[in-house]
């Protein structure tokens, strides 16, 4: 199939073009309770093409589509030529394509998927299970994916990595009240302890919801988040450094100056990684073709680098960029039981939960919280929460201890003043 694409688009004059071809080798269980219900392995194949056209008066036109593998040449040539009739019509300031030959080894190691399917299974037996919280069932998806990158100007790069998925319902039960929760876990391979923690947690906040009162009002409290909602505080941060966000005239930050107005809250550092334990997404070479830097992205609260496309890259100036797959935060000035003190609201569940990555609005509503106040506790649910990373993030604090979810690291608690908590009485 790519001899056939890269020949098909010689001879209907593509002015340039990128290949992506997915090679997915999965291994697929169904369990009821524990018992496996079904098993399969599936081999698959997709193809992404995108195209350039090159117009009058400096311009450049793209247009891309996918390619099924069953496509005969006869549909593969109206496919791409009704591709390059879609990219005459976009008409975008020229820029160049990759054409630095890539110096890496290919990373062509094959991955053991059936040690990480093992794992998982291992990992969910573990889970210590009561008359009051169990397993409903769980399915876990693990794949080889074979990633071969190539354009017109010669560049070619091949990663194989692994990439999975737990998908969990689990059953909490009190007093004739029964709740069920969903939950989905994305990673590159299998960390035992942390599924086995995640699933706890899981039965914990089912336990914790049944007992739960609704939220009452209160005013001035902090806000602290601690599961993997917080993902989208730090996201705030990432987006607003992207190429295309800038060039939009999106994102306020400027390369050497600071993020925000700090007031006295812990300043955000996060780096650029090739490769990152654990995460699904560890191929060095991004889609375009260019080799992903490990680089400073902001540094103590100050922006070092944007990162993303190269067509926003190019436009802003930056000749070398690259869209980045993993984003390592580091941790803050305080432990997390510090952060767990005096009066606040922990919030750990969410019907929803957003944080804008442009303008930063903040708004979720609570399915479950512990709300801390005047020495007491109270488990609570209902209402909502609401704010800006503009009016937060000057004075937020975050714990030294870090997590993991996929292909990000963030501090494993945070602590956010300056947002608002609509309680339901």
């Amino acid at each position: 199939m790519l001899e056939t694409l890269k020949k098909t688009l010689a001879s209907l004059g593509a002015d340039g073009w990128e290949l992506t071809e997915n090679k997915t080798s999965r291994w697929e269980f169904y369990f009821i309770r524990h018992s496996l219900d079904q098993n399969r392995a599936a081999e698959t194949v997709n193809y992404s093409v995108k195209v350039y056209k090159k117009l009058e008066g400096g311009l450049l036109g793209s247009a891309s589509c996918e390619i099924n593998p069953t496509d005969t040449a006869a549909e593969v040539e109206k496919k791409l030529s009704d591709l390059l009739e879609r990219a005459s019509l976009v008409k975008n300031p020229e820029y160049s394509l990759v054409s630095e030959k890539i110096t890496l080894p290919d990373k062509t190691e094959r991955v053991d998927v059936q040690k990480i399917a093992r794992d998982f299974i291992e990992a969910v037996a573990s889970v210590p299970e009561t008359e009051s919280e169990d397993i409903n069932s769980y399915e876990i998806f693990v794949s080889e994916i074979t990633r071969h990158t190539l354009n017109s100007n010669g560049v070619e790069y091949t990663a194989v990595y692994p990439a999975s998925m737990l998908e969990i319902v689990v059953n909490a039960r009190r007093e004739g009240h029964e709740i069920e929760l969903y939950r989905q876990f994305n990673s590159g391979s299998c960390d035992k302890e942390k599924v086995r923690a995640d699933v706890l947690a899981a039965m914990r906040t089912g336990r914790d919801r049944l007992s739960a009162e609704p939220t009452p009002r209160v005013e001035n409290i902090d806000v602290v988040l601690s599961t993997e909602d917080a993902v989208s505080v730090f996201e705030y941060f990432t987006m607003n450094a992207n190429v295309q966000a800038k060039y939009r005239r999106i994102s306020p930050f400027e390369k050497g100056r600071p993020v925000c107005d700090w007031q006295g809250g812990d300043r955000i550092s996060v780096r650029a990684v090739r490769e990152l334990d654990n995460s699904s997404r560890n191929f060095p070479v991004d889609a375009e073709g260019s080799v992903i830097e490990e680089r400073d992205i902001i540094k103590d609260g100050v922006l070092c680098d944007f990162w993303g496309q190269r067509q926003f890259s190019q436009y802003l100036g930056i000749e070398k960029n690259s869209v980045i797959s993993n984003f390592v935060f580091e941790g803050g000035s305080a432990l997390s039981e510090e952060l767990r003190s005096g009066d606040y609201i922990e919030l750990v569940e969410f019907s929803d939960f957003q944080v804008d990555s442009m303008g930063g609005d903040v708004a979720g509503e609570i399915r479950l919280g512990y709300l801390h106040k005047d020495g007491e506790t109270k488990i609570i649910t209902g209402g909502s929460v609401s704010g800006s990373m503009l009016e937060a993030a000057p004075t937020m604090k975050y714990s030294r201890e870090t997590a993991q979810y996929d292909n990000i690291v963030i501090p494993a608690v945070v602590r956010l003043g300056n947002l608002r908590i609509t309680g339901v009485k």
